[in-house]
């Protein structure tokens, strides 16, 4: 029994939810006790196994005709259908048993026997539904009507769910959302004298203390009479001394316990003490060292609350997924006992948390099975990015790192997919730098739908840096990269619109492509530098679409697609949809019932 004791819970206890805990479901089984579900499924699933000769031959057109779901193995039926069911669904079974049982396990628990259907529901019942097994089976022993069930593999899958749902099975607090029924069960049982409610923290000690040099040392003094004392406040900050040796002792202590001068001392009240050698681990210091960069002279606190205020929280956390329990977690614990101390004037260190991929090793096949893993010197699979920089440039291999995936993914290294960036780059270079002369008259693009791609690709790029999808930028911008071509072959490239078109890609190309940004940015005589300018602003009226595309449907199947006026109303869309020909032929003579509009996106005309 010692296994199952949870030590967070009380002095130690078994908390014994077995139909919905792994653990205490195992328990269960092991020592015969009594299992019964209070918790509903939430997708309310339920299973009926059908044993060989316990039914009669008319019972699958039955089930067929009531529109019930099952399937047929060996001579069993098995049927699939939900616990709102389950009564009608015993109403309907129970004519037909000609000896045995059957049940309705899952949702909607039932026992269904030819004289009667008792509901699984307490362990009284259970005791009752087992009697009958055992007596059916001609067998003495059968603990729990779980214990019989879970020998079945029909009902292996659906016996045990651990979702959260409604109570069931729970007398005053059945069918009440999660959180109710926990306020309803504390109520009563305060109100029994049987207990109360409280809150308890999963919260640990901390250990922070390492036995290095490196780190933090940690000011007190541990006193010959027993006792620990702190450093006295005009001795602090207390700093390290140097050290020949930075290796552990023999005794595992920290390199400092052999400084005897550093070690041994005398507090001002005469007595002596030996310092603490062990250090704080290095998470202490990058707990809060941000904080000092907004005032980094400051001799008297960490910093001026006023420059505190102004420079913190810090807006965005960038950090791998090893940083995203430790770091964050010490960070924040620091942040709120600073706030206590009324030292910082927030309670959180950061704003937005993200969390960056991995670039890792190129794939390679192994046996017919693919490998990918992290890059490692030791096992030379290191790409270094000067060989990259040195065959197709800085901007390219930035490029393609944004490129190459979503910002929070791991993905493999492919150098194979540098120089579609680079030729990407290399277009970008000749459009900007392309005169009226070059252009054709072959397009149809006009200037107000170049007006259109520019701020729509503003507000993409926009959007993306901000929510950290440099892929998706660079894909606007390779987007953007063709419509100009396209412009400059409608003859384009003397117009307003191409001037504004070409100066927007050089500042939005700046962040994945600075290098090829800032010498556009001079050889098309402005002043230094690009990444000195105001950000293109998107203009939501030069943005919007002239025309926007809707769905024709007829009852819910799409039949058609419509270019219609942006800003048409719901009539016109209804009068528009109903003067196409394949809408109508779909229709043909039946009869509308109504017709549904979703401006913007779809008309469904409903027919009977």
């Amino acid at each position: 029994v010692a296994d199952y004791v949870l030590m967070g819970y009380g002095t130690g206890a078994i908390m014994a939810v077995p139909a919905h805990d792994e653990r205490d479901f195992a328990f269960a089984l092991k020592f015969g006790l009594p299992i019964i579900p209070v918790i509903a499924r939430p997708d309310d699933a339920a299973r009926s196994l059908l044993r060989v000769g316990t039914y009669a031959t008319a019972l699958p057109d039955a089930l067929r005709a009531a529109g019930y779901a099952f399937s047929e193995e060996a001579g069993a039926l098995t049927v699939t259908l939900t616990g709102a069911q389950a009564l009608a669904y015993a109403d309907l079974v129970r004519p037909y048993l000609v000896e045995g049982w059957t049940e309705v396990v899952g949702s909607g628990w039932l026992a269904i026997f030819p004289d009667v259907v008792i509901p699984f529901d307490s362990a009284a019942a259970d005791e009752q539904i087992c009697s009958r097994i055992r007596t059916a089976l001609q067998i003495d022993a059968l603990p729990s009507v779980m214990a019989y069930l879970a020998t079945v593999p029909a009902y292996q899958e659906i016996i045990f769910h651990s979702e959260y749902g409604s109570p069931i099975n729970s007398g005053p607090i059945n069918g009440l959302p999660g959180n109710q029924a926990i306020r309803a069960t504390i109520a009563h049982l305060e109100q029994q004298g049987q207990g109360k409610g409280r809150q308890n923290y999963k919260m640990r000690d901390w250990l922070i203390s390492r036995q290095r040099y490196w780190g933090t040392p940690i000011p007190i003094v541990h006193t010959d009479d027993g006792l620990e004392v702190p450093v006295p406040d005009d001795q602090l900050p207390l700093t390290l001394p140097g050290v020949e040796s930075y290796e552990p002792t023999a005794t595992g202590e920290s390199p400092l316990a052999l400084i005897d001068e550093w070690v041994n001392v005398t507090l001002p009240d005469g007595r002596n003490g030996r310092r603490e050698t062990d250090t704080m681990g290095t998470f202490a210091c990058s707990s809060w060292y941000y904080m000092r960069y907004t005032d980094p002279q400051n001799p008297a606190q960490i910093a001026n609350p006023a420059e505190l205020g102004y420079w913190l929280p810090v807006d965005m956390y960038v950090g791998g997924a090893e940083h995203a329990v430790m770091h964050l977690l010490y960070s924040r614990f620091w942040t709120k006992v600073l706030y206590d101390l009324t030292v910082v004037p927030f309670k959180e260190p950061f704003q937005r948390l993200r969390n960056q991929g991995l670039i890792l090793a190129p794939a390679r096949e192994v046996d017919g099975q693919l490998i990918i893993e992290k890059m490692s010197k030791s096992k030379g699979n290191v790409i270094t990015p000067d060989d990259v920089v040195a065959k197709h440039g800085a901007d390219a291999l930035r490029g393609y790192e944004c490129f190459i995936s979503d910002f929070e993914a791991s993905v493999p290294w492919n150098t194979d997919g540098v120089p579609g960036v680079r030729r990407w780059l290399d277009r970008v270079w000749r459009i900007v730098l392309a005169s009226g002369e070059d252009a054709g008259q072959s397009g149809d693009l006009s200037a107000r739908q170049l007006q259109r791609v520019t701020h729509q690709t503003i507000q993409r790029v926009e959007r993306d840096i901000t929510e950290f999808k440099f892929n998706t930028i660079v894909s606007a911008l390779m987007e953007f990269t063709n419509a100009l071509y396209k412009a400059r072959d409608a003859g384009l490239a003397a117009t307003p619109a191409w001037a504004e078109a070409i100066q927007t890609l050089m500042l939005l190309i700046a962040p994945v492509a600075p290098h090829l940004a800032e010498e556009l940015w001079e050889r098309t005589g402005h002043g230094y530098s690009v990444h000195q300018q105001a950000w293109p602003v998107a203009d939501p009226a030069l943005a919007a679409e002239d025309e926007i595309e809707v769905v024709l449907q007829v009852n819910g199947k799409v039949r058609d697609k419509l270019l219609v006026p942006a800003g048409a109303s719901e009539d016109q869309l209804r009068t528009l949809a109903m003067e196409s020909d394949r809408l109508k032929s779909h229709i043909g003579g039946k009869a509308i019932r109504k017709v549904i509009v979703v401006p913007g996106k779809l008309v469904n005309v409903v027919v009977v």
